[in-house]
């Protein structure tokens, strides 16, 4: 592969790398949304079944987050094996080989160590934890103040 084949090789994977980012990042953002609405609906009806609502689209964008950020994980290792930081896996000239990068050559590419990971962990399931202990508690406030 020349140099100018590569360079543009290698152009492509971070475009898909970008994109595998933005995507995470509009996930958290809607996550976040959607909480804070249900959080207002249950504050206007006062049914505590809209905070408990809002563990279900939790659950649902920490998988495809976890999704997007093994995606991003993978085009990376592709990235560093063609710009030859690694050598892990043979890469022809613009090819896409994701389905190579899995956990049996590094952890990294393992969709539970992704999604257990610090970057998705430490949003989502404190979120969840919140929104089961806000919901516990709304649920039993006249036996909480009486």
């Amino acid at each position: 592969m020349n140099d100018e084949d590569r360079r543009q090789h290698l152009e492509f994977i971070q475009n898909i790398v970008t994109r595998m980012n933005t995507n995470s990042f509009q996930l958290k953002g809607l996550s976040i949304a959607i909480v804070t609405a249900l959080f207002g609906i249950y504050a206007s009806i006062g049914n505590v079944g809209f905070v408990f609502l809002g563990i279900f689209p939790t659950l649902v964008f920490w998988f495809l987050d976890g999704y997007y950020l093994q995606q991003e994980r993978k085009f990376r290792g592709i990235y560093n094996d063609v710009a030859g930081l690694k050598n892990n896996v043979s890469v022809r000239p613009y090819e896409m080989p994701i389905h190579k990068y899995t956990s049996n050559i590094d952890r990294q590419y393992s969709y539970w160590n992704v999604l257990l990971s610090k970057t998705i962990c430490w949003l989502y399931f404190p979120v969840v934890v919140l929104l089961i202990i806000v919901g516990i508690l709304l649920l039993y406030k006249d036996c909480l103040t009486s």
